[in-house]
């Protein structure tokens, strides 16, 4: 967590361009969307993130807790490029808990996910807020880990089921995607404040839930390096050639079984 590592000056008009993202992202995707990415695909103001991306004590900070090699800030990069995290402009919904990867990409090798769990090149993740978010919930430590017996027995089967919110009213949902964050043993919000800069590894239990009243504008945006954006670009032919001899999900639960 880097603490208000953003400027004022910076925040002002990232606000500003991510309130023209915002409508951009509803006209197009609807009232409910979550997000704009690539946020470089969008005729919005490219300066404020271009400023993010080239912020000297940013690029410090991520050189030294990783390494040189790892950047932030690929606006222009297809396969990691940055987008805003937004609310829901009508209802409250939550996304299903996950690790990513493993838990919400259809038919990855599971072996392929549990080779690299513990590989810092790979998996590191950017929730950067620019109004205080408590939207992200995380176990944390889950990153150095397999799934504990608790865990594997809230959601034995792929994929992850999601909370019921069919027919239920604003209230309802919200008190429903609540318990759902909860039911999961050592979840907690990933509390940011404007500016925070919070880098984590997307190999951990983690979810997004989500209310209309509560204004949101959190940069998003994976961690490159050299190896991550060349697995990935194997692992999407081999999703390919799976997904078209019809293989479905591997279920760690069973193979651990």
């Amino acid at each position: 967590m880097f603490r208000q590592i953003l400027p004022p000056s910076l925040i002002t008009d990232l606000r500003g361009t991510t309130d023209q993202a915002r409508e951009i992202a509803r006209k197009k995707q609807g009232a409910q969307t979550q997000r704009l990415q690539p946020i470089s695909a969008f005729d919005v103001d490219q300066k404020p993130f271009q400023d993010y991306a080239e912020l000297p004590a940013l690029k410090d900070a991520v050189a030294r807790l990783l390494s040189p090699n790892h950047t932030h800030g690929n606006i222009h990069s297809k396969s990691s490029a940055l987008g805003v995290l937004l609310e829901p402009a009508e209802m409250p919904y939550c996304t299903i808990w996950h690790r990513d990867w493993r838990d919400n990409v259809r038919g990855l090798r599971l072996a392929d996910w549990n080779a690299r769990l513990l590989d810092l090149n790979f998996f590191n993740q950017v929730n950067c807020a620019l109004y205080e978010d408590s939207s992200t919930w995380v176990v944390p430590g889950s990153h150095l880990r397999r799934d504990t017996s608790a865990e594997a027995r809230r959601f034995p089967d792929r994929p992850i089921a999601e909370p019921n919110l069919e027919g239920k009213n604003s209230e309802a949902r919200e008190r429903l995607c609540l318990e759902y964050c909860q039911s999961l043993p050592g979840a907690v919000r990933l509390l940011l404040d404007a500016g925070d800069f919070a880098l984590y590894r997307n190999s951990l239990w983690h979810l997004g839930n989500y209310v209309p009243y509560r204004k949101r504008a959190t940069l998003h945006e994976i961690i490159e390096t050299p190896e991550y954006a060349a697995w990935r670009e194997v692992i999407h032919k081999d999703l390919q050639a799976r997904s078209a001899a019809g293989l479905e999900w591997e279920n760690p639960n069973k193979m651990a079984a």
